[in-house]
Formats: C-alpha cells, structure tokens, sequence
C-alpha cells in the first residue's frame, strides 16, 4: 500500500482536529520540515501498524510508510534524521500522575533497610534543632526494605530522640514516633475518626501508624508554596522515560489549583515539554452543595483548555490504599482484628450518592479511587444511579485503581461502559499486600486481563510517587504480573501482547482524555508526539523491559530529551 498517497498531507485541514476521518482531495501536498527513517515504527493505529519511516510538519505527523516514500516528502531544507534501526512508539502517558516524587523532608526512596531508614531519620535529626519536626517525603514504601515492614513508633523515638517525627508514606498513612504521638495528644484514648484507622500493636499499644482520615489529628506544617520550578522539575524527570503526557487526578503536591495556574502560565510561556489533563479535587465532597460551591471556585470548565494543559473531570475517592482497601473479604490477622475489619468507607454511599449524581447533573464526568471491590460495588451503584438520570455512556467516567473486582463487577462496569485507570502498585507492594489480605487477594489485584478480555478501555500508569513514575516497569509487571521482591503474583492475569501493552500508554491513555483524534499514535494530522526508546519493545526479551528507556523525546516536534549517547 501506498501510505504517502492516502497520508502525505498537510495536517491544517483535519479540522482536522474534531474528526477522526478526513479526505486527501481536500488537502494539499506539503513538504516535510523533518523526516525520520530506517526504524522501526509502532503507530498504535487500529491495525497496530509498524512501518520505517514516519515525516512530521510543524507540530504535526505528516505521513508514515516506507523510506522510499517518506524521502519523497523531503527538500532542500528538511531535516534527515537516521533512526539506525532504533524502535519508535508514540509518546508514553501515566494516567494515574501525582508528582515525580522527591520534596523537601526526608528522602527515603533510596534506603533498602530498616537500618538505612532509620539511618537517614537520625542523619536528619543530627542536623536539627531539638524539638524540631521532622517529615519524610512520600515516596517510599516498606515492600522496598529487606525487612518489609514499617518502622514502630519506638524504634523512630531510639533513631531521633530529641524530635518528633513523621513520616508520610503514599498518601494514604503517616508514622509517628512517640514524641510526635504525644506532641499532636494522640493516646490508645484517641477517639478513631471515621473512615480512619489508628493502629495498636497485639498488646494494645500504639504502633504510630495512622491510615486516612486519622492523619487528620496530625496537622503538618503547610508545604512550600508550588513554584514554577516544581512543574519544570517534573518534566525533567520524567521525560527521560519517553513520557509526553500525564493525568493528574486531584491532588499534585498537595495543592493541584495553584499547580493548574503554574501549568497555565508555563504553557503560556512556551515552557512545557510534558501534556497535563488534571481532574479537580472533590475528596471532601459529601454533599451536592460542596460540588456547586468548589465547580463555581475553581472557575474552570470540563474539557477547556490547550494542547498541553486541560481540565479533564472531578476527582473522587470512596476508600483507602493498601491497608484501607474496603474489601467484602476481612483483612488476613492480625490486621483483619479477628475478623472485624475489611478496610475503609472514606465516602459513606449516600453522601457519596448524591454527589456523583450532582457532579453528573452539572454534566461533568467524574473518576473515582477505589481499591476494594466492595469499593467498587459502592462507585458502581452510584454510578448507576447517576446513569438512571442521564446516560453516562460515551461521557469517559472511570474508576482509579480498582484493584479488585468480581465478575459480576466487570459485567457492571460493561453495562455502563466505564474505563478503568490501572497501576502496577503489585509490583512494589506485593508482600504487604499478602500480607493484610492474603495470599488469594492479593493475586488478584489489578485484574488487568479480565478487564482487557471484557473490552474494558484500559490506561496505564503508576500513581508516582506511591509507586516509581518508570512506565518500563508497570509494562513488564503486566506482561510478566513478576513482583520486585516475592515473585509471580496471578500469572493467569498476564497481558502477552506487547502491542496491546504498548497500547495501555499510547492510544489507550488518549482515548481516556477524549484526545484519541488529537494524540495518542503516530498518524497524519496528530501531535508530533514519539519516543526512540533503548529497545525493540514488541520483541525485546522480558526480563530487558524494566532495564529500558528513551534515547529520543520527542513533544509537539521538538526535541525534549535527547541521550547523550543518542547521536
């Protein structure tokens, strides 16, 4: 097939950009500002196609198809660049993105041990005034300790003794040490605030560890405020891992409305290498009324935006993480409490109810955090609800994380045609996961077969900084369901097609933002975003996936991360 005569055109007349059809008669021939040839080129269209070569106009691909005809496309001024053979995929997505993770507290993410965590708490406290407090940043986990286990309250008391400490883990649970529990007056008296946990140890006694809406009773000090060298800062980490555009879903370092000005403003400046789509803060939303008053505060519309930063929907959350998961099952002891607890309602379902039914009349679509699958029972009855209002199919509502899910869940979330948001937490967490709710559960989580099978849309990502932002890891977690530290976790949920795990962060992601005629693979008249990525990923053997990463970033046809030995 010809790929230039039905390809080769300026991208000005799609119209481009509403239409996922257009017609070469009424186009005109175009000269190529840059063409890339002699690679090998997934373009994530409908026929997984790969081809060689692929010409972009402005910001814009202009064709793809052999080298013989994409040098037609070239003049005297265009641009030649030799791909050596190299594999080419489109920009890759995170549809589940918080920050690139690392802050100001204490960095945690590198130690391997308890010995080196409480190593890097008392290098903090010999640096600190006595009394001061102390703060980790969030991005570790304890499934990275050899140990994999939290620290105790004691253990941080014997590590800085002359200072309170806290450490934040996720963005789900805190850990105190004594001098904190008792600076911020939490005893075993402490009344548990709903939708939060205060964990004891077999004795009754404090551990220092409090889940959700317990963190509430540990006020911290306000995070500096965001700056434009936190939005620049993200980008640079991350475009190294040929990743073009993120998802954020409520909450981006603690404040995601001054993080939208930011990104506006660096838009505006010309200054972003990475394509945002935020979803705006309802967590504390239990009434109809709060969904009003924050939609009129935020003074923004669904969907308005620029190429690089959109406003994608509302942002919900009806449970807790890892160790608040609301589950039908109790949680494996000693953490199920003799049978007692099964995780957390953060979001009681007729609150919850109602909002999603006001967020549904206002026409805006909404992407829920559930984690358990009788979380997901509560998202999908609402969702329902909403349904019998008006339809919410075609309108891209979805579900965050939904690690477990019953048949007849997916069956529901087929009926109403939902999309789901999935991340590869199993990989970290795997044994402490196991280890609240067994073995069975947890081999279940992330179910990302099934929902492939039922023809679920599906995108990938990470929820960085609860797990690595590396999306080389989350693609072989799911073609492998291999955990980092405790081996294979559900090896009957494992995706083998590389095309369609390529897909996850492609297509899939743009799909799920409403921008599959805009971006998403590599096509005439699409943003000229693409990554030359270290390996052949659809052929690369499966234990070399992990290990990859971009030599060539590519946004809008401009380079925003090149390798230093990419020549």
């Amino acid at each position: 097939m010809k790929f230039v005569k039905r390809l080769a055109y300026t991208w000005i007349i799609v119209g481009l950009l509403g239409s996922s059809t257009w017609s070469a008669a009424e186009a005109q021939p175009a000269i190529a500002d840059t063409i890339y040839v002699n690679g090998k080129v997934y373009t994530a269209d409908v026929k997984n196609t790969v081809v060689e070569a692929f010409a972009l106009s402005g910001d814009r691909f202009l064709a793809v198809g052999s080298n013989e005809e994409i040098r037609k496309l070239a003049s005297t001024g265009t641009r030649v660049f030799d791909l050596k053979g190299h594999f080419v995929s489109p920009g890759l997505a995170d549809a589940h993105f918080h920050n690139e993770g690392g802050g100001t507290g204490i960095d945690l993410s590198h130690t391997r041990s308890l010995a080196e965590l409480m190593l890097a708490v008392a290098n903090a406290a010999a640096g600190a005034a006595p009394g001061a407090l102390l703060v980790s940043n969030g991005d570790w986990h304890e499934a990275q300790l050899r140990e994999q286990r939290l620290p105790t309250a004691r253990q941080l008391d014997e590590a800085a003794p002359n200072n309170p400490v806290v450490l934040v883990r996720g963005g789900h649970s805190y850990i105190l040490n004594g001098r904190a529990l008792a600076q911020f007056n939490i005893t075993s008296q402490t009344p548990v605030p709903a939708g939060g946990q205060i964990s004891r140890d077999a004795n009754g006694e404090l551990t220092g560890e409090l889940f959700d809406a317990a963190k509430a009773l540990v006020p911290l000090p306000a995070p500096k405020p965001l700056a434009m060298e936190d939005i620049l800062a993200t980008q640079r980490a991350i475009n190294p891992f040929g990743l073009t555009a993120v998802r954020i879903p409520g909450a981006y370092r603690g404040n995601l409305v001054e993080a939208l000005k930011l990104m506006r403003q660096a838009d505006a400046e010309h200054a972003l290498t990475v394509r945002y789509t935020v979803y705006m803060p309802g967590f504390g939303f239990r009434t109809p009324q709060q969904v009003d008053d924050a939609v009129a505060q935020w003074g923004v519309t669904q969907d308005e935006g620029s190429d690089f930063v959109r406003v994608g929907g509302i942002k919900l959350v009806v449970d807790g993480g890892f160790e608040g998961a609301h589950l039908t099952r109790a949680y494996q002891e000693p953490f199920g409490k003799g049978g007692t607890y099964s995780g957390l309602t953060l979001s009681p379902p007729e609150a919850y109810n109602s909002v999603v039914r006001e967020i549904n009349r206002l026409g805006w679509r909404a992407a829920t955090h559930a984690v358990g699958d009788a979380a997901v029972d509560e998202v999908l009855t609402a969702y329902e609800i909403a349904h019998n209002d008006k339809p919410l199919t075609g309108k891209r509502w979805a579900i965050e994380h939904a690690f477990i899910a019953r048949p007849d869940l997916v069956k529901r979330m087929q009926n109403l045609k939902l999309m789901v948001s999935a991340q590869d937490h199993l990989y970290l967490a795997a044994p402490v996961l196991k280890g609240y709710w067994g073995w069975d559960i947890a081999s279940e989580a992330t179910p990302l077969k099934s929902y492939l099978d039922a023809g679920l849309l599906v995108a990938g990502g990470t929820d960085s900084p609860v797990v690595p932002f590396n999306p080389f890891w989350e693609l072989y977690h799911f073609a492998s369901r291999d955990t980092m530290s405790d081996g294979v976790y559900g090896a009957d949920q494992k995706v083998t097609s590389r095309a369609q795990l390529l897909r996850l962060v492609t297509i899939n992601f743009a799909v799920l933002i409403g921008e599959e005629n805009r971006r998403g693979s590599i096509e005439p008249g699409k943003l000229a975003d693409f990554a030359v990525l270290t390996d052949d990923f659809l052929t690369v053997p499966l234990d070399a996936i992990p290990k990859m990463k971009a030599l060539l970033t590519v946004v809008g046809g401009k380079e925003v991360y090149r390798d230093p030995n990419m020549p």
